[in-house]
């Protein structure tokens, strides 16, 4: 942000107290404020695992902020937003404080409704915006952005003063609107969420936090800022099928389950739950699945030692049945599977695919229609 024109206060990120020191030799302030960064709000009132009250601590003297940090680095912050053994914390940010005298949110979305860009804003900004727009609709102003013409000076101003800014910083507002949207096109971002994008007691305009969503496609086009993403947080197992196109969320049932289709993946953990079952996962493995996928979507799902059972349901339309049925049997015979297998298949060459199955010498339970199927699963692992 800083490097588009827009305000951000004055920070450095560090990794170690002694890092920490060196940093802070050329950035000084009247008053530090220091973060631990981890995917997780209700920092300021968590408690480190060693005892450590507070992930976000302010002060006016900079020679303890490599103390603050010592007792950050290293630790588990214990949030209400995280489990109850906390996130390791190995990034601390030092910010220059600054206090605030006036907050309104900000943000820039995809709309469908009016086929791209909308610039959202409120002068009640600091909240939950939901709130704001469920109890005072009218303190929620939109302005769609033609995506071709781009943003122009009078709807940037327009939406400065809809915020309530006043005298000279209605300019400089509308300026940091138009550097925000030129920022939200260059690195193909679907939402930009500023809250809050307020004043300080000196009548500066900070954009004091932010929120980005990025579109995934744009990978191959922002190389430097996704290879800023930091998995340390991350199921290990959605890292790995992220990296095969798979989309997978583990969850805390016993039943593996491996789909096709997003919509066919939640009825199919809707009908093991109807059958008194418990799905381990979302696993949507896609239109263009190919054998090496659905080895590695087993793999996945054997590495997870709470599965007992795996069911497979696949509605060929796109998918090749016996692409399916390949991989099935591969994947079975290279992990050595103990644990049941239960396969549905319907659509492109399914006969196809139920000959492999039936000539493959391995323990592989067919059903006919995914209530068959949940059935099955769960029937096997009792």
């Amino acid at each position: 942000m800083a490097d588009h024109g827009i305000n951000v206060q004055k920070f450095v990120v560090a990794h170690s107290a002694s890092e920490s020191e060196d940093l802070l030799k050329s950035f000084h302030a009247p008053e530090y404020v220091v973060k631990a960064q981890i995917l997780a709000g209700g920092r300021g009132k968590g408690t480190f695992n060693n005892g450590f009250k507070g992930g976000v601590h302010l002060t006016k003297n900079s020679g303890e902020i490599a103390g603050l940090v010592e007792n950050m680095i290293g630790n588990r912050l214990v949030t209400k937003q995280t489990s109850s053994e906390g996130v390791e914390v190995s990034t601390v940010m030092i910010a220059k404080a600054l206090d605030i005298t006036r907050e309104t949110y900000l943000a820039i979305l995809l709309d469908r409704a009016h086929n791209g860009p909308v610039i959202v804003g409120s002068p009640q900004g600091g909240m939950d915006i939901e709130e704001v727009a469920e109890k005072t609709p009218e303190l929620i102003f939109k302005q769609p952005i033609d995506i071709f013409e781009g943003i122009t000076d009078e709807q940037a101003k327009s939406m400065a003063q809809n915020l309530n800014f006043v005298g000279e910083n209605i300019e400089t507002a509308a300026n940091q609107i138009k550097n925000l949207y030129n920022l939200f096109c260059k690195v193909d971002a679907t939402q930009v969420e500023i809250n809050p994008f307020g004043e300080t007691p000196d009548g500066e305009v900070v954009c004091f936090d932010a929120k980005f969503n990025f579109d995934d496609n744009s990978e191959f086009r922002n190389k430097d800022l996704f290879a800023m993403g930091d998995d340390s947080e991350t199921d290990p197992r959605e890292v790995e099928a992220s990296k095969y196109n798979l989309n997978y969320i583990g969850m805390s049932g016993n039943i593996g389950c491996l789909v096709n289709g997003a919509g066919l993946a939640m009825a199919t953990m809707d009908i093991v739950k109807l059958n008194n079952g418990e799905p381990a996962n979302f696993l949507d493995v896609g239109g263009g699945v190919n054998e090496k996928q659905v080895e590695k979507a087993f793999q996945i799902l054997t590495s997870d030692p709470q599965v007992k059972a795996i069911l497979v349901n696949i509605f060929g339309g796109i998918v090749n049945c016996a692409t399916i049925a390949t991989g099935v049997i591969n994947a079975s015979k290279a992990t050595n599977i103990s644990i049941p297998v239960v396969v549905r298949l319907e659509g492109t060459n399914v006969n196809e695919a139920k000959k492999l199955l039936k000539e493959s010498g391995l323990a592989i339970i067919t059903a006919e229609d995914l209530g068959d199927a949940a059935m099955k699963a769960v029937s096997n692992i009792k």
